[in-house]
This record gives C-alpha cells, sequence and structure tokens, in this order.
C-alpha cells in the first residue's frame, strides 16, 4: 500500500458540520482504498469549529487527525478563503501520534511540553518529526517551540504554523481527533519507514543600518540603540510615530518587517511589528530577545516567489537524495505573503507545484507564524535547530 494521500475542500459554509463532512469524503475519494489512518485539516472561523471537525470525524469513520482555523486554506488549486480543507491519508509505512498541550496563556514552555510528553508517551516507534499547530495568539510561539525541544530533544526537526482566525486576531482553534479547542497548540508525531524533507524560505532582505535591541520585553522591543524602537521605521521612512499609529504598524509589516540576525549564519528570522505606543515601543508577533542585531527588511512579489521556489528545490534535492519522490506536501505560509501578493497569491503556489509536482497532493494554509528547523536542515542532527518564524514559506514533504 505505501502512502496514499488524498485532499479535499468544501465551501458550505451554512452547514459546517456538512461543509468538514464533504472535504473530507473528497479527500477520502482521491485518496482511495477506504478510510484514512488520519486526517489533517484546515478551517475559516466563519463556520462553527466544533461542527466542522464533528463532520470530519465521523466522514473518515472516527480516525485520528489534527488541524486548525486558518487565515485562508491552501490546496492544489490554490488559496481558498471561507472553507474547509482536509488531507486523507493512507499508509502502511508511517504511524502518526497525535498530541495537545492545553493553557497556552499560562505557560506557553509548558504547553509546548506537554504536547510532546503526551505524544512521545503514545508513539509505539521511535519519533523522527513533529507537526505542531499551535495558538500564538494568547502565547509566546517562540516558547511554545522550546517546551517540544525541552522533550524531544535541542536538535529534533519541529515542522508547522500558527493557527489563524481569517487576519481577524481574536480567537483560534487547534483540532485533536475530533475536538476543537482554543489556547492550546495540537500535533502529531510521524514514525516509521519513511522520508521527509523540508524547506525554509521568507525572500525579504536587510535594508538600512543595523541596530541592537538595547531593552525588550518578550515581544515588546521599548528601544533600540538606546532609542525608542519606532526610530527604526522613522529614520527610513521620516515618518513620526503618531502617524505610524494612524494607520497600524502592520500594515507597512507586509513589506518591511523586522529582522532578527541569526549569530554566525547569513540568515534572519523575521518579525512582524503589529502596534506601536505612545513611547515608541513596538510589539511584534514573536519575542524579541535583548542583545540581537535588528535590521529593517524589504520583501517584493518578485523575491516571494524565488523564496518558495527555492525552498522547493531544497526539499526536492533533500527527498532526490535518498532516492525518494514527495507523496504528500504540507505548505505552511504566512498570512502576511498573502496579503503581500493580493489577487495574484495562486501565482506563488503555482510555482511551488511546478517543482514538487502538479499532481502530489498538496495541504496548507496561511499562517500567523512558521515552524521549521533553520534552513530547512533534516540530514544532519547536529546542524537541526528548529525555530519560529514570521514572513515565510515553510514546505513538508513526506515520501517512501
Amino acid at each position: 500500500m505505501a502512502i496514499l494521500a488524498g485532499v479535499g475542500l468544501s465551501r458550505n459554509v451554512n452547514d459546517p458540520k456538512q461543509a468538514g463532512f464533504e472535504a473530507c469524503k473528497r479527500a477520502m475519494e482521491n485518496m482511495g482504498e477506504g478510510n484514512p489512518d488520519f486526517t489533517i485539516a484546515f478551517s475559516s472561523v466563519v463556520m462553527n469549529q466544533e461542527q466542522v471537525v464533528s463532520g470530519i470525524k465521523e466522514a473518515s469513520n472516527n480516525a485520528p487527525g489534527i488541524g486548525c482555523s486558518d487565515a485562508g486554506a491552501i490546496t492544489t488549486d490554490g488559496p481558498s478563503p471561507k472553507s474547509v480543507a482536509v488531507m486523507a491519508i493512507k499508509s502502511d509505512k508511517i504511524a502518526f501520534t497525535s498530541g495537545l498541550g492545553t493553557d497556552v496563556k499560562k505557560d506557553a514552555r509548558a504547553a509546548g511540553r506537554a504536547l510532546a510528553e503526551d505524544v512521545k508517551k503514545r508513539a509505539k516507534a521511535p519519533l523522527k518529526t513533529l507537526i505542531m499547530l499551535p495558538d500564538v495568539l494568547t502565547g509566546n510561539g517562540a516558547e511554545i517551540v522550546r517546551g517540544i525541544l525541552d522533550v524531544l530533544g535541542a536538535h529534533f526537526p519541529v515542522v508547522g504554523g500558527a493557527a489563524g482566525d481569517d487576519f481577524i486576531f481574536e480567537k483560534t482553534y487547534e483540532y485533536r481527533d475530533g475536538a476543537a479547542v482554543s489556547g492550546a497548540v495540537a500535533g502529531a508525531g510521524l514514525s516509521g519507514d519513511f522520508r521527509f524533507a523540508m524547506g525554509v524560505r521568507h525572500g525579504w532582505v536587510p535594508i538600512g543600518h543595523p541596530m541592537k535591541v538595547t531593552k525588550s520585553e518578550g515581544a515588546v522591543i521599548h528601544t533600540l540603540d538606546n532609542r525608542p524602537a519606532i526610530s527604526i521605521y522613522e529614520d527610513y521612512f521620516g515618518t513620526k510615530a503618531d502617524e505610524l499609529r494612524k494607520e497600524p504598524l502592520a500594515r507597512m509589516a507586509i513589506t518591511y518587517p523586522l529582522g532578527i540576525k541569526i549569530p554566525d549564519m547569513d540568515e534572519y528570522l523575521i518579525r512582524d511589528p503589529i502596534t506601536v505606543d505612545a513611547n515608541g515601543a513596538i510589539t511584534c508577533a514573536a519575542e524579541m530577545p535583548e542583545g540581537s542585531e535588528v535590521r529593517l527588511m524589504i520583501g517584493s512579489k518578485e523575491k516571494a516567489i524565488e523564496a518558495a521556489e527555492e525552498a522547493a528545490r531544497k526539499v526536492m534535492a533533500d527527498l532526490e537524495s535518498d532516492k525518494s519522490v514527495p507523496k504528500f506536501v504540507l505548505m505552511f505560509n504566512c498570512i502576511a505573503r498573502e496579503k503581500l501578493f493580493a489577487q495574484k497569491a495562486k501565482e506563488e503556489i503555482d510555482a511551488v507545484k511546478k517543482i514538487l509536482g502538479e499532481d502530489v497532493p498538496l495541504l496548507g494554509f496561511y499562517t500567523y507564524g512558521e515552524q521549521a528547523p533553520l534552513g530547512g536542515e533534516t540530514k544532519n542532527e547536529k546542524l537541526i535547530q528548529s525555530r519560529f518564524y514570521n514572513e515565510t514559506m515553510v514546505l513538508f514533504a513526506v515520501g517512501e
């Protein structure tokens, strides 16, 4: 049997349970050979989430699965807002073990540890990788990643995307085995005889002068080079802080986010600035550690597509080195990239498909953050460093 996968979609927003049922049934039809061993699902919050996952559970004959709410689903046909998208997987090569960590708001790192412990305890074979789907509206996504690594090891390959809520930024949902909750991190460990590869690229390039984070608290940067953090934008654009408050800083971040220099590497972790306060402090979508070197970054549609293509080529090269081909692909793509492309978002998906294969089952969603090892490294265990990103394209491919 090897690895079988299929993807299904439903836009039946007036009947959430039926939408989940329809999407899963279509995925199963495209998969073939009866009931799935596992499902992965992403859905718009315009639909009742409990009903959506109930429909998926019923259609799949109670197959275990994970998923989350999204800021738009992605399938082989391109972006799909206000929908339910499901991947059905059947395999005698892969064992999936679902897990959940709750109370991200109370202690994000503990929630990550709880997910990893849940999965590790119930897995019947050693884990090769773990897919994570965290809520980052209530807690620090980077801390959730650290919690997982506390349990699975500092060099364990983690991949995933942060749940969304249609760009509302109020409340997300995480799914595990037919239940939908909030403020949690859902995930699945993968064990067995299979190959996998990851691609991680963003395409944003540094501009202006590097600045040092001289005071920060979690995701809030108070000062850069001992000046109000907003000065990094004022210096470049000549725009006063009060003007940036009138036009939400998050809009500017789509093209001009911040980048944290990774020590000893020619690479930057992207961070989305969201708001600026009366003192010029900037709140970002993820932590900004004191002492970090920060640069203003600039992006373009052309560079973003080039980055997506590079991520896809990295995936194919790694699989080919194992004499493997992708049997299914998961795409975790930042909502900021979708906003950058606007009506041309499908072009990025199509560019990836041309490299990975037009007929390879592909499922993904627009995220509020992405997780993967730096550079997509999965081959050399000593070099694997799983991190939390913004504005990045992450690809995860599984082959035989």
